[in-house]
Order: structure tokens, then C-alpha cells, then sequence
């Protein structure tokens, strides 16, 4: 590992040729005129001259400006020593050719040098808008980013894509010491002394650009034969990081606004961190507010209705038949209460992630039975259409899809006319059991849908018609998930709604099974 030094990147134009087959082409082109001139008996200097300026001008504009010069150093000797009087040697006798001879050698070292200082002023202009396109996608990527926990390694990420660095690195101090965040082709470890050195010298070191701005606290380590850049992420006047970049050479300026773009992507990160927090808090109190309002407006009926029909039970003029109808009154509302509390500890089993999938093999009516007798009552005096279109066996987990579909009927009972029946289908699909409940009830608002499957969530339809926690087809949802299910809700034609529920199963011929 190399010592922390001060870090001023220069940025170099390659020229398209190498200053060695500059000179090589040149020469050759200059050689290559003299020997057709000389082999055609042109002795006029003013055509040679006009030819060899013209090699010069193509020299000039495909490589640096030393070679044009030299270039046009060679093209003079040959005019001078094989056009003009007198041939043959480097003396030139008239003046006017004397005079012609020095326009020719000024003419063609200025050119030159326009020449190569415009292709220069070309490769700058287009280097730098490669680095402003650079910076653009880069901002696109902290823009599409919006989740906090990946946001810091996608954004080291996107440095070294962006800007084809072979090492790039996100790094901030931390409680626990330094968090580093690195990616590329390069996998080189930086010293986390080393870094917690940089950061607090950040502001005793200037480094000075090509144009001669000041970039503050800009150093470079020496990583396993690597120069690795590093420069400081400020949120307004405090560092609070370093980038690190290494392989390309970047220009200190496009370092500067690197890092201030990736420090706004840290600041946003945060942001969406807080913001989810939040988020999260207000949600979670929304729903301890709902929940309490809802079973407290739960509890109240059936615990109304079971003291009222007890105190008829003490009554001593009550004929027998009306004893027996608040006896069953006050199972009613005992099973009532049953299922709330049930659906209360089956949403906080899935809150905390309890439920698992056992898988087993059986019957799709087994499942039907199942689930028709967890809502026996709410079922009661209702007509199931049902229609089992496979006698295959399944393989799945038999409570948690029952228990889904207990739901999904006991809140197409709710909503169904109370002589309308309910349809039930169960049929297999190229890879799931599907059951499909429909009820004739007055259907689902365009409003609603997005929110159905919300816990506690209750439509204007619903909280008009019937009562309830709105924490059945949230539960579904929740089991059938655990086993890799799926569930959801359409306007059936002719009226009332349809939920389709969809499990992935397993399947096989009863009777290999019954042979088993």
C-alpha cells in the first residue's frame, strides 16, 4: 500500500496516430513527391511547395504539433535542396525565392500549430461532453433508484458503469468504522486508516485542475500498481465520504461534480429511508386505529345480542321454541366472536411471518369440505353450485388453502342475496388449482379494487350493507402467499363479483395413489 499523496489528474488527448507512424507517413509522403516530381522533371517550386504544405496540413491534423513542425522542417530541406536554385544544394541564390522559402517554412509551422491546437480544442470539446452525458445517465440512475437498503451498492455500481472505471468505491464512516461500498472489474481493498486520514485533511489540501481551478481535498493512494482517486462527498460545507475511482483517467473537474452528484444520491437515500420510516409509523397507527375501532364495533353487537337473549333465557313465560331460538342466537354470536378473535391471530401470525407451507396430497373436495365447515354458519341457508372439474389428486398444504377459501365464502355470504346461490368451480390449470367463488351481490366500485385486499379496508358498498373487520380477504391473501399462492377479485358478467383463487399443486391420478 502507497502513501497518501496529493492527487493532480492532467487530462492527455491520445492522438489518433502514434508520434512514431506520424513520422514514418510523413516521411514517406514527402519521399514519395520528391521522387514522383523529380522522376516527371517538375521544377517548378511553387507546385512542390503547395504539395509539401499540403502533407504538413494532413500531419498537422492527425498528430501533435512537434511532429507537424518536424514534418515541416523535412518538406522545406527537400524543397530547398531539390527546387530551388540552385538544385541540388541548400543555398538559395535569388532573393525572391529566399523571400518565397521563409513564407513557406512560416506558412507551414503556423498552420501546423492552428491545425493541431483545432484538433485538440475538438478532442477537449468532445471529451467533455462524454463526461457531461457521463454525469447525465449518472443522475438518471439516483433518480430511478428508490429503494433505500440497495441504494448505496447500485450506486457504486452505476459510477463504475457510467464512467468505465475499473474500481469505483462509495465510502462513509460509520459507528461500527468504515461502510465501503465498491464495484468493477478491479478488486482492490482500500485502508480504512488511510481513508479516515484523507477525510480529515479534506480541507488542508488544494489541487489545482488543467484550467488551474481549485478542487479541495482531492488525493490518491497506491493500490497494488493501481492510482486510485479519492475525493470528497460534501452535503454543503461538512465531507461527510469519499468516492474512489481508479483505471480511466477522469478529469478533476468531472471528479468534482461526481462526487457532489453521488453525495445528493447519499442525502436522497436518506431521505427515502426517513420518509419510509415514516411511512411505516403512520401506517402502523392507522391501523392499530382501525383495528380497535372495528373490533370494538364488533364485539359490541354480538356481546348485545348474547347478554340480551340471556336474560330472555331467565325469563319464565318464554315458550320452548323461543328458548331454542335465543339458544341459537347465542351460538351465533359466540361463533361470531369466535372468528373475530381467530382472524386476529391468524393476521398477527402472518405479520410475524409464523405461517409455513406443509405440503400433502389430496382431493380438491376435501378442501371444499374443509372450508364450507369453518363458515358452517355464516353458510347456513345458502345454496353452494359447486363444480369440481378434476378428480386428480393435488399436492399442497390442505389447511392454509382451506382456511383462504373459508374466507373468500364467508365473505360471498355476506354480500349474496340470501336465496341467490353461491357458485364454486375448482378445476387444475397448466400448473395451479384454481377456485373461482361468485357471488350475486351488487359487485366490486372501480374504487375498491386496488384496496381490497388491504387489511381493514372496507368499501362505501360494504360498510353500508354489512359489518365486519374488512381482515378476511386480507388473511386469504396473507395464507395463500405462504404457500406461493395468489388471489384476485373481478366483476363477474351478470352481476356480483368473483375472486379466483390460484395455489401452484402437484398433481397425480387417484387410483397410482390408492395402488400406493
Amino acid at each position: 500500500m502507497g502513501a497518501v499523496s496529493n492527487g493532480d489528474q492532467t487530462m492527455r488527448h491520445i492522438p489518433k496516430w502514434s508520434d512514431g507512424a506520424s513520422v514514418s507517413a510523413a516521411g514517406a509522403a514527402i519521399l514519395l513527391l520528391t521522387a514522383v516530381f523529380r522522376g516527371w522533371h517538375l521544377t517548378n517550386p511553387t507546385i512542390a511547395a503547395v504539395s509539401y504544405l499540403l502533407v504538413v496540413f494532413l500531419t498537422a491534423t492527425v498528430s501533435r504539433v512537434r511532429i507537424a513542425v518536424v514534418t515541416s522542417v523535412a518538406a522545406d530541406l527537400c524543397l530547398n535542396y531539390f527546387f530551388m536554385p540552385p538544385v541540388g544544394t541548400l543555398t538559395i541564390a535569388d532573393p525572391q525565392n529566399l523571400v518565397a522559402f521563409v513564407a513557406f517554412v512560416a506558412v507551414s509551422v503556423v498552420a501546423s500549430s492552428l491545425s493541431s491546437a483545432l484538433r485538440d480544442r475538438a478532442f477537449e470539446v468532445t471529451a467533455h461532453r462524454d463526461e457531461l452525458e457521463r454525469l447525465f445517465e449518472l443522475s438518471r440512475d439516483v433518480l430511478l433508484t428508490t429503494d433505500s437498503a440497495e441504494a448505496m451498492p447500485q450506486l457504486a455500481r452505476s459510477v463504475a458503469r457510467r464512467f468505465d472505471l475499473e474500481f469505483a468505491a462509495v465510502c462513509r464512516p460509520g459507528a461500527a468504522g468504515w461502510d465501503v461500498w465498491r464495484a468493477g472489474a478491479l478488486d482492490l481493498e482500500l485502508d480504512r486508516g488511510q481513508l479516515s486520514h484523507v477525510l480529515a485533511g479534506v480541507d488542508d489540501s488544494v489541487n489545482l485542475g488543467t484550467q488551474g481551478r481549485a478542487y479541495l481535498g482531492h488525493r490518491t493512494l497506491s493500490i497494488e500498481g493501481h492510482v486510485v482517486h479519492l475525493v470528497p462527498l460534501r452535503l454543503g460545507a461538512k465531507a461527510v465520504g469519499l468516492v474512489a475511482a481508479a483505471g480511466r483517467a477522469v478529469d478533476p473537474g468531472t471528479l468534482d461534480a461526481l462526487a457532489g452528484l453521488v453525495a445528493i444520491a447519499i442525502e436522497r437515500a436518506q431521505l427515502l429511508d426517513e420518509r419510509k420510516t415514516a411511512e411505516l409509523a403512520r401506517q402502523s397507527e392507522e391501523l392499530k386505529s382501525a383495528l380497535l375501532a372495528s373490533i370494538s364495533h364488533d364485539l359490541r353487537t354480538p356481546l348485545t345480542a348474547i347478554k340480551v337473549a340471556a336474560s330472555n333465557l331467565q325469563a319464565t313465560w318464554l315458550a320452548e321454541s323461543d328458548r331454542r331460538d335465543q339458544t341459537e342466537l347465542i351460538l351465533v354470536e359466540v361463533e361470531r366472536l369466535h372468528r373475530l378473535f381467530q382472524n386476529i391471530l391468524e393476521m398477527a401470525r402472518i405479520d410475524s411471518g409464523a405461517i409455513a407451507a406443509n405440503l400433502r396430497w389430496v382431493h380438491p373436495s376435501e378442501i371444499v369440505e374443509a372450508a364450507r365447515e369453518q363458515v358452517e354458519i355464516a353458510l347456513r341457508r345458502r345454496h353452494i353450485d359447486l363444480r369440481i372439474e378434476s378428480d386428480m389428486l393435488i399436492e399442497l398444504d390442505p389447511l392454509l388453502t382451506s382456511a383462504a377459501l373459508a374466507h373468500v365464502l364467508e365473505n360471498a355470504a355476506q354480500y349474496s342475496p340470501i336465496d341467490a346461490p353461491i357458485g364454486l368451480t375448482v378445476q387444475l390449470s397448466a400448473d395451479d388449482l384454481e377456485i373461482a367463488v361468485r357471488d350475486r351481490g351488487p359487485g366490486i366500485a372501480a374504487g375498491d379494487l386496488p384496496h381490497l385486499f388491504d387489511r381493514f379496508y372496507r368499501g362505501a358498498v360494504a360498510g353500508a350493507r354489512t359489518a365486519g373487520t374488512g381482515m378476511g380477504l386480507a388473511i386469504a391473501r396473507g395464507m395463500l402467499a405462504a404457500e406461493g399462492g395468489r388471489i384476485r377479485a373481478e366483476n363477474a358478467e351478470g352481476g356480483g363479483a368473483q375472486f379466483t383463487i390460484a395455489v401452484p399443486a402437484g398433481r397425480k391420478i387417484a387410483l397410482v395413489m390408492e395402488q400406493m
